[in-house]
């Protein structure tokens, strides 16, 4: 991929710097405080931020500053796979391999990824979830070299935000010694996939067009 300016890069935005310092302390707070008005005027006041700030940073308050860290996360995560050259890997390590940098290192604080969640699952925040997980599939599989444009590309993104949702839930709960247990939880997941796809390969050969001369079945 060629290197491009992003939303949040110092190209486009001078409080970019700022902005990330901010984002950070605020996934310290959220937390313990959840992702509130209150955890963010507190995050300006630990950065000694002037009074205002952290409001002119995000002015859509909490749930902006929720979707600049998940969308930052995408970024970063498409960024690793593409040094560690997932491309070159088989479709279902590409997949794990994915899932596994977005948890392991840009997921944040298991704390504040759970109130995360819990604020997303309010009926008013639910277009914003669903939202913010489109974005966070669709980056994985740009990152993984899909270039699908027919049916398959939302069949993927369905499949994988399945994945994605039920391996994050599982980590969430997770304390095994490195996570261990989650990413046994990631390689079933993927297997069950794998499976059910190619049973729909198989479905297609039984169900498809049938030989040039084949004779049609007996009406009964």
């Amino acid at each position: 991929m060629t290197e491009q300016n992003t939303p949040n890069s110092p190209e486009i935005d001078p409080d970019a710097a700022l902005r990330d310092r901010l984002a950070d302390e605020f996934m310290a707070e959220a937390a313990f405080d959840g992702w509130t008005r209150a955890a963010l005027a507190a995050s300006g006041r630990a950065l000694d931020l002037p009074a205002g700030e952290a409001d002119r940073l995000f002015p859509g308050g909490p749930l902006q500053a929720l979707t600049y860290v998940s969308e930052r996360a995408d970024q970063r995560t498409v960024e690793d796979m593409e040094k560690e050259g997932i491309t070159a890997l088989k479709i279902r390590d590409r997949i794990k391999g994915a899932v596994r940098i977005r948890l392991e290192r840009h997921a944040g604080p298991r704390e504040a990824a759970r109130r995360a969640l819990s604020t997303l699952s309010m009926p008013l925040n639910a277009g914003l979830a669903l939202k913010l997980l489109y974005r966070t599939v669709d980056a994985m599989w740009y990152a993984a070299g899909d270039t699908s444009t027919d049916f398959n590309f939302y069949t993927k993104r369905a499949t994988l935000a399945g994945v994605y949702s039920s391996t994050l839930l599982y980590w969430l709960n997770d304390r095994s010694p490195g996570a261990e247990a989650t990413w046994a939880f990631l390689d079933r997941r993927i297997d069950d996939v794998m499976k059910f796809e190619k049973l729909k390969g198989q479905v297609r050969s039984w169900t498809g067009p049938k030989r040039p001369g084949a004779r049609p079945a007996a009406r009964r």
